[in-house]
């Protein structure tokens, strides 16, 4: 244990720049016009859009903990992580608490001239009541919450990621007897569906509705979802939330799913409804879409998705740019891609997305992101808290063997993992200068 350094003995230079690298951003940023539209919505993510940089964040408490106990190095590493923008939950509360919450934070945005990204994660039967679980507990309680939400924002201008893993992981995907009728389905659906008109009949809000990531739903089914749930009267949709898959595997993906959208929407007349017609992650000629892993494409390698492509182009073609359903990417953790355990070491499910070893921080947070329908790039997850208290599916085991402890509870900080995840930035994480 390092020693306490009392307060008057901290280094006035070091304290300084701890206290401002916090929110360099509000310091720096200049306020922003909506810009003209990439989305019939109209409400438009700019490339020049600065994103939000909360001063009170674990990390930024981390580093001030850091440097009293006289670690400086780490007290530094936990100042770069704190000094760019992160998004902010709200999982929980009564209406009246969230749309206070809401409005404090989205109007302290507003001073500073940049843009929070909120994620709405409230939506009943959350993460089939897994680590995660929770929520609204009813469908009527999930929609006086996310109306409150949605009131405040009100005028301000917001970035609003809408329940993740709310459409990939459905009530009927949860187990066989958790919806047999599909009525919870149904209201999740509708849920969802309320929850886009409700955020975006605001002026400034931009809503990005879940859609998992490209190792999960096939590119056919996804976009069935994200039509039910009204992705057209949204800006787009969200990828990669909370996971570790690669950017590029995001961005083809979300390619992707764009144009399947389209085709199902806008395309041919025989294909009106049909995104079950579209080629995706797991196609190729020798096997059907099946949306099944199994067939003759690398889920994981981009290089092999050669087949998906040319079945696009020769069915779908480029389709108009303003009629394209643009995303955004979930960067926070990805740096180094998904994690592939050693082969045999598990014989059950080794819970990839669950606290894997050795990750990384991914592209920062940007709405310059360079790819067409990328909006942006953004640090959704927190970096450093928790997935849950994995233990690789050992039959009774409670301890992770990839860290010999108990994993921290979901949403919980752990301090370590989020050294480790800088440490493994890829690129190399510096302070954020205002980017």
């Amino acid at each position: 244990m390092r020693p306490r350094i009392p307060r008057s003995l901290i280094p006035v230079g070091i304290a300084a720049l701890l206290i401002g690298l916090a929110v360099p951003a509000q310091a720096q940023a200049q306020g922003q016009e909506q810009g003209q539209g990439r989305r019939a919505t109209g409400h438009t993510l700019p490339a020049d859009t600065r994103f939000y940089v909360e001063p009170d964040r674990d990390a930024a408490r981390q580093s001030v903990t850091d440097l009293l106990h006289g670690d400086f190095a780490g007290a530094t590493t936990m100042a770069k992580l704190a000094s760019w923008p992160g998004a902010h939950w709200f999982s929980d509360g009564t209406p009246a608490e969230v749309e206070e919450q809401t409005r404090t934070l989205v109007r302290r945005a507003a001073r500073t001239g940049t843009v929070p990204v909120l994620v709405a994660y409230d939506i009943p039967g959350r993460d089939c009541s897994q680590y995660s679980s929770g929520g609204a507990q009813s469908d009527a309680d999930y929609q006086a919450w996310i109306a409150a939400l949605a009131r405040g924002v009100g005028r301000d201008k917001a970035v609003v990621v809408l329940e993740p893993d709310g459409l990939a992981n459905l009530p009927r995907d949860c187990s066989p007897t958790t919806d047999p009728t599909g009525t919870l389905t149904a209201g999740r659906i509708a849920d969802l569906r309320y929850a886009v008109d409700a955020l975006e009949k605001q002026p400034n809000t931009t809503v990005y509705l879940d859609a998992g990531n490209s190792h999960w739903q096939s590119v056919g089914t996804m976009t069935q979802r994200l039509m039910q749930a009204g992705a057209d009267r949204a800006q787009g949709f969200s990828l990669n939330v909370s996971n570790f898959f690669a950017t590029d595997l995001s961005d083809r993906y979300g390619t992707w799913v764009s144009d399947c959208l389209w085709y199902a929407t806008k395309g041919p007349e025989a294909a009106r409804g049909h995104a079950e017609a579209c080629a995706g992650q797991y196609f190729s000629p020798a096997a059907p879409n099946d949306g099944r892993p199994g067939n003759a494409v690398d889920v994981d390698d981009p290089a092999t998705w050669h087949w998906t492509d040319l079945w696009f182009q020769q069915n779908v073609g480029t389709p108009p740019a303003g009629e394209r359903t643009h995303f955004v990417v979930d960067t926070s953790r990805n740096g180094q891609g998904s994690w592939t355990p050693p082969a045999g070491k598990y014989t059950g499910d080794p819970q990839i997305w669950c606290n894997p070893p050795g990750r990384g921080i991914g592209d920062r947070p940007t709405a310059g992101t360079g790819t067409a329908l990328a909006d942006a790039y953004l640090w959704i997850k927190t970096v450093g808290q928790s997935d849950g208290q994995c233990n690789r599916n050992i039959p009774g085991g409670t301890i992770d063997p990839e860290y010999g402890i108990v994993d921290p509870a979901a949403g919980a900080w752990w301090p370590e993992q989020a050294a480790t995840l800088v440490r493994n930035a890829r690129p190399a994480l510096t302070f954020n200068s205002g980017y």
